[in-house]
C-alpha cells in the first residue's frame, strides 16, 4: 500500500537535487534514481546524444502487458529575477501548509516520485507479476526531448508498450488528448540603404509587419476549428529578429512562430495553410517566405481497451468519474507515439499553471492521491 510519509520524503529528496535545463546536467538525479532502484532491479543509465544528460530506465517482470511509467527528470532553471520572489529556497523542499515548495516540485518531480514509489511497491511483489512494469526517468524534456525521450525511443532503449502513463500536471485526471506543435520561420528580404533616405531601400521589417498581421488574422480564423478536449488550434509569433542599427534600412527580418495542432489535423495541411497566408501578403518589392518546419505530432487515446478502462476506474475511485480531459502544454508523449502498442494517458497531480513559476509547489495530499491511483491501476492489471 502507498506510504504517504515515504512518498513525501522521496519527493523532497528529488527536489533537493537540482536538475535545471539549461544547462541540462542530470548526472546527480540520475545517479540517485539508479542507486535507489538498484535495491530492487538494476537500472540502466542511458546517455543520450548529449552525454551530460543521462536518463534512467528500469524494468520489473517480463512478458505482457507492458506498462510504462514515464516522467522527466530535468526542470526549468531558476531565472535570475525569479529567485528574489521565492518565499523559500527553491531547492529546500520546504513544507508549508501541506504544500512542498521547490523548483520542479510539480513539474515533473511529483509525478516521478509517485511513479518511483509505486514501482518500489511493485518490486516487493515482483515474483507475482503477470506482465512488465517499466519506469523511465527521461532527460531533456524541457528543451523538447529530441535528445532525451525521442533518442531513447528511436534507439531501442524503451520497449513497445500496451499502456503508457506520461507524468505531467492534470489534477489527477486522465488526459487523453494533447496538441502537437508545428514550428516555422518566416523570412522577409529587402534592400539596405542609409536611413537618411530610406525610400531608396526596401524595409524588411515593414514587410514582416504585414506578414505578422496576416498571421494574427489566421490565428483568429483557426478558432472555427475545435477539439472537445484539446480546444482550438493556434498560431503565435513569438520572436522577431531584424535589422542592425536604427540608421540603416534593414534588408532582412525573421519571425519564429508556433502553430499548435489539435488531434486530427494534418501537419502537411497546416504547412500549406501557412504558405498560403504568407504568399497572399503583398510586400513587393520585398519578398516573404516561410519554411524550416519542425513538427511534433498531437495525440489522442480513446481508453477503450481493458487497460484503458482499468485506468479510468482507478482515477474514478479517487477523484470521481469526471471522464477524460485534454492537456494543453507540450510533453514527451509526442516522442512515445511509435511505442504505443495500445493506449497512452498524460497524468499527474497539480496544474501546469503552477509549473515554471516562482513558489512552485506540490500539494502533498494530491501527490498521495496520484500514487494511490497508479497503485490501484497496476495492482489490478499486473497481479
Amino acid at each position: 500500500m502507498v506510504n504517504p510519509p515515504a512518498l513525501h520524503a522521496l519527493l523532497a529528496d528529488l527536489v533537493r537535487i537540482p536538475s535545471p535545463n539549461p544547462p541540462g546536467d542530470t548526472h546527480a538525479i540520475a545517479a540517485y534514481l539508479a542507486e535507489r532502484l538498484a535495491a530492487h532491479q538494476p537500472a540502466k543509465v542511458a546517455p543520450p546524444q548529449k552525454p551530460e544528460a543521462p536518463s534512467v530506465i528500469a524494468r520489473l517482470g517480463r512478458g505482457e502487458p507492458v506498462i510504462m511509467f514515464h516522467a522527466h527528470i530535468d526542470t526549468v532553471p531558476v531565472a535570475e529575477d525569479e529567485a528574489n520572489h521565492w518565499r523559500v529556497d527553491p531547492y529546500s523542499a520546504a513544507v508549508i501548509d501541506n504544500r512542498l515548495y521547490g523548483k520542479g516540485s510539480i513539474d515533473d518531480k511529483a509525478p516521478l516520485a509517485a511513479m518511483l514509489h509505486v514501482f518500489e511497491l511493485v518490486a516487493q511483489r515482483a515474483d507475482s507479476l503477470r506482465g512488465s512494469l517499466v519506469l523511465c526517468g527521461a532527460a531533456e524534456e524541457e528543451v523538447g526531448g529530441q535528445l532525451g525521450t525521442r533518442w531513447l525511443a528511436e534507439n531501442g532503449h524503451l520497449p513497445p508498450s500496451d499502456f503508457i502513463v506520461v507524468g505531467e500536471q492534470t489534477a489527477n485526471r486522465a488526459a487523453t488528448a494533447s496538441k502537437g506543435v508545428l514550428r516555422a520561420t518566416v523570412r522577409a528580404t529587402g534592400r539596405s540603404v542609409h536611413a537618411t533616405n530610406p525610400d531608396r531601400g526596401v524595409n524588411a521589417i515593414t514587410a514582416m509587419s504585414r506578414a505578422v498581421l496576416a498571421l494574427e488574422q489566421y490565428h483568429h480564423e483557426l478558432r472555427k476549428r475545435t477539439h472537445p478536449l484539446a480546444g482550438h488550434p493556434t498560431c503565435n509569433v513569438g520572436v522577431i529578429r531584424g535589422g542592425s542599427t536604427a540608421n540603416a534600412v534593414p534588408d532582412s527580418c525573421a519571425a519564429y512562430l508556433d502553430r499548435r495542432l489539435i488531434p486530427g489535423e494534418d501537419p502537411e495541411a497546416a504547412k500549406a495553410e501557412l504558405r498560403a497566408v504568407i504568399e497572399a501578403v503583398d510586400v513587393a518589392p520585398a519578398a516573404l517566405s516561410v519554411g524550416e518546419f519542425l513538427v511534433s505530432m498531437p495525440f489522442e487515446s480513446k481508453l477503450e481497451s481493458g487497460l484503458g478502462r482499468a485506468f479510468l476506474a482507478a482515477v474514478a475511485s479517487e477523484v470521481g468519474d469526471y471522464g477524460p480531459v485534454g492537456y494543453l502544454p507540450g510533453s514527451d508523449a509526442k516522442h512515445l507515439l511509435g511505442l504505443m502498442r495500445g493506449e497512452m494517458v498524460i497524468f499527474g497531480p497539480g496544474s501546469y499553471e503552477v509549473a515554471h513559476a516562482f513558489d512552485e509547489y506540490t500539494d502533498l495530499d494530491e501527490l498521495t492521491q496520484t500514487a494511490r491511483i497508479l497503485w490501484r491501476f497496476v495492482e489490478g492489471v499486473l497481479f
